[in-house]
This record gives C-alpha cells, structure tokens and sequence, in this order.
C-alpha cells in the first residue's frame, strides 16, 4: 500500500482527491491539508498528492505529484525543478492519478505527453541525405582529418600515398560542399558522419 497524503486549495478538489485515494484498493490516505499547510506539515506518508490551482507550491515533502495547468511549459519545467516528480493535468482521470502516484512512489518522474514536447522543443530535423554519400575510405579519411592529422600522417596511418589522400579529401569537399578542412569537419559533425 502507498500511503498518500492530499493537499489542496479547495476543500472540494481535497475531498476528490481523497475520493480517488480511498477508491483505490493500492493506495491508504494517509492524511489530508490545505496546501498552504505543506512546508508545515508533519506527516507519514509515501506521495503526497496535490492541487494548488494555478499557483506553483514548493513542497518539502518529497516526492510529490501536482495536478496543474500542463498547458503552461514554465510552470510545469519550474515544478519539476524545484523537485516535484509528477506533473499532471487537473482534469486527470482516478486511473491516471493512481498511474501517476505508482509511477513517483517507484522513484520515475511523470509528465503530460504533450508536455514534453512543450519542455523540449521540436525534435531536430535529420539531417539531409549528401548527394553522394562517403564511401569507407573516405569517412575513415574524414575521421583522421577532425582528429587534426595532417595528410602525410593520414597516409601513413591508412597505408596509401599523400597523392592518394589529397585525391580522397577533394572528393570529400566535393561531396560535402566544403572550401576547407574545417568546414569539412563542421558539416560532417552536423550530419553526423563523425562523432569527436
């Protein structure tokens, strides 16, 4: 059993909340307080379970699940630094904050799916095909080159004639559309064609 403590600003949302933790056969309400009350109060508990509107509480209870506007990216990323480990939307359903409250007593952080991608950002756009990939020697050519080898020390280390690397490196400036080394480099580290 999970012994959860309910904090609330309405004495209506803290006899819901309490409703769900009593409806549920995995979960104990272990007390009930006006949110204000947190910092303060002592209390033997697993999660504490709370709604505080639309304001952003700091409990010292830990860990702690806060039903609040996920709509807002600040208040939620601000809820989740200041050490609260699930933030989920108020019109959550009984199951989702069962779900929620197993999921923080397990020690995982929960979030909204749409939030996440309001916190993160848009996932980056792959990076886009070369017209004429590398072939091996080449990217090996490449790799040698953004660890700052010159081209006679490529040769050397690849078994193949200087005149052989500087044909392999203006094929790669071709390809990558570069005027020099570095810039070589930098457009192969976007595209992911070498890793330093």
């Amino acid at each position: 059993m999970i012994r959860v403590v309910v904090a609330a600003r309405s004495s209506v949302v803290r006899a819901g909340l309490e409703s769900v933790v009593r409806s549920s056969a995995s979960l104990d309400l272990a007390g009930s307080l006006d949110w204000l009350l947190v910092n303060s109060a002592e209390f033997e508990a697993d999660v504490l379970l709370m709604d505080a509107g639309h304001a952003l509480p700091e409990p010292s209870f830990q860990p702690a699940v806060l039903l609040l506007d996920t709509s807002d990216a600040a208040l939620v990323g601000a809820a989740l630094r200041s050490g609260i480990r699930g933030v989920i939307p108020r019109e959550a359903t009984p199951e989702e904050i069962e779900s929620a409250i197993q999921a923080v007593n397990a020690g995982l952080v929960v979030i909204a799916p749409g939030t996440l991608v309001e916190l993160l950002g848009e996932p980056r756009p792959t990076a886009e095909a070369l017209a004429a990939p590398l072939s091996d020697r080449e990217l090996e050519v490449l790799n040698l080159i953004a660890e700052g080898h010159s081209n006679k020390l490529i040769a050397h280390s690849l078994g193949i004639s200087e005149h052989t690397v500087k044909t392999h490196i203006t094929s790669i400036f071709a390809k990558l559309e570069a005027g020099s080394r570095t810039e070589a480099v930098s457009q192969a580290i976007r595209r992911g064609l070498v890793m330093l």
